[in-house]
């Protein structure tokens, strides 16, 4: 009675029921509010972005007034002599090419980091669907660990009940505690595992994980469209945002070594400048005077002779970081080839897995009613159900874990592609019950 208690419960467990829980995109949404990750990517932008407006402004007409007061102690003969100096100026750079440069180099530099912040947000849908089908997993391997702590304490008990009545030895008994203890401590380890899974599923979305819910068992296993490597990899290497943020970096560091080279030519700023002036003295009434203001106009012509070598090492650096950059680029570009081939081999590959998982799982099923039916006969042990038990299990998990990774690489193939949107966490969400 009790082995076919415990067959009963397994079955159950193997099955998924429908679930009221919370889903897939209420995970998304919640994140997409309030992840530290993505809000830190967006601050850098926005951050990243003002360096333009900084730029920009160098370029842009330039307005300083100032006032001076200054008091002259004389002695008692002379007193106290004060002035009074007002001076306002505007300047206006007409030719300086380091500016333009480095304006450039500022527009490379935010449209880096807006690639890199639509990277976070790609991340941010694979991160999400990560850590929930992580507790989905997690919850599975719990399930299967204690269907696997309960066929083995039925084992213990089993043989303990024999041995006292002198129909098997203790060696039996002591081998059946020996598989008892080790599989209630896999339970413990599953049951840790699953706290850390709703933890840090947590961590993204900013709240405590609740019931999820799950994979519909009908999921359709439909390979990548178009069914064609080369034409992902020729995709993610127009599209990737990483790799178009390495790109930036490049055109970056491109206009620094102008912006360095120009070091060496003459600017030109044109000005304005208005001053007037005034004195005056507390003994000596000429020594007043107001002189009437004056206004300037002119052109200044700056040409740089020698600096020390300082202009010439800036171009050298510069040159060096950009090949550095370039070489990250590269590096980029040949990290992304290699995940892209890998995600979609796993794609099509996780369609043979998740069907050959479901066979070993209808063959674990079959196995265990037939032992179980010659466990009644007398031609099998209890050994052998228990054992076929733990196959079933064993398979279950695999089976779940296969499904699980075909979901998150079809996903990971659309984030390396750079074309991971909403749409495809909406999709994977109907597939959820």
């Amino acid at each position: 009675m009790r082995l076919k208690l415990l067959t009963l419960a397994l079955a159950l467990a193997a099955i998924s029921l429908p679930s009221h829980g919370e889903d897939l995109l209420d995970a998304y949404r919640e994140a997409r509010a309030s992840d530290p990750v993505l809000s830190q990517a967006d601050a850098s932008r926005l951050a990243t972005g003002e360096g333009v407006d900084q730029a920009r402004a160098l370029l842009l007409p330039q307005v300083n007034a100032s006032l001076s007061l200054n008091q002259t102690d004389g002695g008692n003969l002379i007193g106290h002599a004060r002035s009074r100096s007002l001076k306002g100026t505007l300047s206006q750079t007409v030719l300086d090419f380091s500016k333009y440069a480095n304006l450039k180099a500022a527009h490379s530099a935010s449209d880096a980091q807006n690639e890199l912040y639509q990277a976070a947000a790609q991340e941010l849908y694979v991160r999400v669907a990560s850590a929930y089908f992580g507790v989905l997993t997690s919850e599975d391997e719990l399930t299967y660990a204690k269907a696997n702590e309960d066929a083995f304490r039925q084992q213990y008990e089993q043989s303990d009940q024999r041995f006292k009545v002198g129909l098997s030895a203790v060696t039996d008994v002591y081998q059946a505690k020996a598989y008892y203890e080790a599989a209630k401590s896999q339970t413990i380890v599953a049951q840790n595992a699953l706290n850390d899974a709703r933890e840090a599923l947590a961590q993204i979305t900013g709240k405590p994980t609740g019931d999820l819910k799950k994979l519909r068992d009908d999921l359709p296993m439909q390979p990548p469209a178009p069914a064609d490597q080369d034409s992902w990899v020729k995709q993610a290497l127009q599209t990737n945002p990483n790799l178009l943020a390495q790109k930036n970096n490049v055109q970056t560091a491109e206009h620094n070594i102008s912006a360095a080279r120009a070091g060496h030519l003459p600017t030109i700023t044109a000005g304005v400048t208005y001053g007037k002036d005034a004195g005056w003295s507390d003994t000596n009434a000429s020594a007043r005077y107001h002189d009437p203001s004056s206004t300037t106009i002119g052109l200044t012509l700056n040409v740089p002779i020698f600096s020390g070598g300082a202009t010439q090492s800036r171009v050298r650096q510069s040159i060096y970081q950009r090949d550095a950059a370039t070489d990250a680029m590269e590096a980029q570009r040949r990290q992304i080839v290699r995940d892209t081939l890998n995600y979609y081999r796993s794609v099509i590959a996780g369609i043979a897995q998740v069907e050959s998982a479901k066979a070993s799982v209808e063959s674990g099923r079959k196995a265990l009613e037939a032992t179980r039916a010659g466990f009644e006969v007398g031609t099998q042990t209890m050994t052998n159900v228990l054992l076929a038990i733990q196959t079933l299990t064993s398979s279950e998990s695999n089976y779940s874990q296969a499904r699980h990774r075909f979901i998150l690489n079809k996903l990971l193939l659309k984030q390396t592609a750079g074309t991971a949107d909403l749409k495809d966490i909406e999709a994977i969400n109907a597939l959820l019950q």
